[in-house]
């Protein structure tokens, strides 16, 4: 599964894995949410719900990968390179457009992207 990430008409596209975290957040979508730049790597949201972990691999973040931050409920846009920490859970990686990540900021929106 697909899901877009579009602030102001630039969109970023990430393929997500087949976890469990990452099918609990394609069920919460549509979202329009606020994202906040973090630690100057990477961009935040907060989705509605908490993602189950369970079955989920641990992220080794490069720029472009989708994750989850468990212990903040958190999932995070790596626009630079990161590596892992406790409670890092990969949920996918950007296929597209993963430059726009860096720009974010305001409210986006998150969908899933319907297959061709």
């Amino acid at each position: 599964m697909k899901i877009s990430v579009t602030e102001i008409g630039k969109t970023t596209i990430f393929q997500l894995n087949n976890s469990n975290a990452a099918r609990e957040l394609a069920a919460q979508l549509p979202l329009s949410i606020k994202v906040e730049n973090y630690g100057g790597i990477e961009k935040i949201f907060y989705p509605p719900k908490k993602l189950d972990t369970k079955n989920t691999p641990r992220a080794n973040a490069v720029a472009g990968t989708l994750a989850y931050y468990a212990p903040w409920g958190d999932v995070v846009m790596f626009y630079d390179d990161f590596g892992s920490a406790s409670g890092l859970y990969e949920l996918g990686h950007a296929v597209d457009g993963s430059e726009n990540i860096r720009g974010m900021s305001g409210e986006i929106q998150i969908e899933t992207v319907d297959a061709p």
